[in-house]
C-alpha cells in the first residue's frame, strides 16, 4: 500500500510517501502500526483530530476499513481562502 503524506505531516516524519505492507484493518489500526515503528510517526500521529485522512484519493473516517485500499493520504485540514 502505497502512503503519502502532505504538510505537516511529511516534515515532522521526513517522507513524502513509502510503501507499506500492513497487517491493520482499519485506518486507526494503520496510525497505531506507523506510530509504532519510532517517534518521527509518533509525533505526527499524535492529534489524529488534527488530520484529515483520503482512501484512493476519495476523503474518509479513521474507522474506515483498508480492505482493497492501494493509497491513504494523511493531511492536515484545508481552509479556505
Amino acid at each position: 500500500m502505497q502512503v503519502l503524506y502532505f504538510a505537516w505531516v511529511r516534515e515532522r516524519i521526513g517522507l513524502p510517501r513509502e510503501e507499506i505492507e500492513t497487517t491493520a484493518q482499519t485506518v486507526n489500526d494503520l496510525v497505531a502500526e506507523l506510530s509504532a515503528r519510532e517517534e518521527r510517526y509518533a509525533l505526527a500521529f499524535s492529534d489524529t483530530s488534527a488530520l484529515r485522512v483520503a482512501l484512493d484519493q476519495e476523503l474518509s473516517e479513521f474507522d474506515a476499513p483498508l480492505d482493497g485500499v492501494r493509497e491513504v493520504a494523511f493531511f492536515p485540514p484545508m481552509t479556505g481562502g
